[in-house]
């Protein structure tokens, strides 16, 4: 099955002189990014079919976005281009004292329309993953994204949800990112949350109590990704947790992109019928599996290099 990654595609500038704000650093690397575009490009890297709509400038930086998705083989036919935005930035620096460093200079990802994702023929696929870590911020994309859930809905595809939490994105637009957030939590078949992001969506002051209470108010399978100590995997009234295999960390940057990659390719390789039979020992298994990926991910520096090493036989 083909699976369809919905949102942002953006360029990361990471400052390397360590220690350094982004006022005092010298040197970037640029780096291929955005929560979307790591997912669809780690399911390609899987083996998996997997399209990308999302939207970049007719410059430089939105061309090397575009030449990386189709190294990895993703379907680039929905990234579109626009004429008057510039593709969006995220400049980020670890500090000293372990703070992150980070300006967002956003720019054609919110371009996205509703009348161009309406053109896109959604009986391709039968997952769509909405993943997006701006979709949630003002602009037209808000809208596109909301129009593929209804239309997703309507033709009764298997929708996959990760919020995506930036706190030095949204700051004070935090009550509306929980607002929007519940919209899809409400509506999608699975979704993949962070210990953090299931404590602030539910107000729950731990992971024990966020879990419980996202079981009684969605009819979703969910994930809870707890860093080194696994994942909370929800299945009907199963909560169990799955631990993760032993790594020397070297950045974690789209280790939960990597999951979520991991365990939709894996799901793409059923059919639908088959994907709501499975039991929650099958589950388990799944987010095992998903679990290597997402710690593997972790072994290289920056995501898209990580995802270059990553193949199916983590799976054996």
């Amino acid at each position: 099955m083909k699976i369809l990654c919905v949102g942002e595609a953006l360029i990361d500038m990471i400052c390397t002189d360590k220690g350094k704000s982004l006022s005092e650093g010298d040197h970037f690397l640029k780096k291929a990014g955005g929560a979307p575009t790591n997912v669809a490009a780690a399911i390609a890297a899987l083996g998996g079919e997997a399209d990308l709509a999302a939207k970049v400038g007719i410059d430089p930086f939105g061309k090397h976005l575009i030449e990386v998705m189709n190294d990895f083989k993703v379907g680039t036919k929905w990234v579109l281009q626009d004429t008057q935005a510039f593709t969006t930035f995220a400049f980020v620096s670890l500090m000293e004292n372990g703070e992150r460093d980070f300006y967002f200079n956003r720019g054609a990802d919110s371009m996205l329309h509703s009348n161009e994702v309406d053109k896109i023929p959604l009986e391709e696929y039968s997952i769509l993953h909405f993943g997006s870590a701006t979709a949630f911020l003002p602009g037209p994309l808000q809208d596109a994204y909301k129009l593929l859930l209804t239309k997703a809905i309507e033709q009764k595809k298997f929708i996959s949800f990760d919020p995506n939490y930036r706190n030095l994105l949204f700051g004070d637009k935090q009550a509306s990112f929980i607002e929007q957030s519940w919209y899809y939590l409400e509506r999608c078949h699975f979704f993949k949350v962070s210990d953090e992001e299931a404590m602030l969506l539910t107000g729950c002051k731990d992971v024990a109590s966020a879990a419980a209470s996202l079981s009684q108010k969605t009819n979703a399978v969910f994930a809870i990704t707890l860093g080194k100590d696994g994942t909370l995997l929800r299945h009907k009234d199963n909560s169990t947790t799955i631990g993760s295999i032993s790594i020397k960390p070297v950045d974690t940057t789209g280790a939960g992109d990597a999951f979520v990659g991991a365990l939709l390719y894996q799901l793409s390789n059923l059919s639908l019928d088959a994907i709501q039979a499975l039991s929650t020992e099958e589950w388990h298994r799944l987010v095992g599996n998903s679990n290597k990926a997402g710690a593997r991910t972790c072994e290289y520096m920056g995501a898209m290099e990580a995802f270059k090493h990553l193949s199916n036989d983590i799976f054996r």
